[in-house]
């Protein structure tokens, strides 16, 4: 069962807003990951993945290593200016 079907542990109208905005900010953490995960795995896997076999290859392994550095690089990139423009 994931946290969007789970029930609360109290009733929604006794939650605080604190908690609501917690729950909500765990929530979209959660699904930022997933899109996160599964953008890299698409996008390195179309890259580095020449002949699909059982293994990886040296070179294979190497290229998902850099792609996967660079892509989290560059959003940590983009967080920043994103965020530093909101203060």
């Amino acid at each position: 069962m994931d946290s969007f079907s789970a029930p609360p542990s109290r009733p929604s109208s006794q939650l605080s807003p604190q908690d609501l905005k917690d729950q909500l900010k765990s929530q979209l953490a959660m699904e930022y990951a997933q899109q996160f995960l599964e953008t890299v795995r698409g996008k390195c896997f179309d890259k580095c993945i020449t002949k699909p076999s059982s293994s990886l290859s040296g070179g294979e392994s190497s290229c998902i290593s850099r792609c996967v550095d660079r892509y989290i690089e560059a959003t940590g990139i983009i967080s920043k200016a994103l965020f530093s423009g909101q203060q």
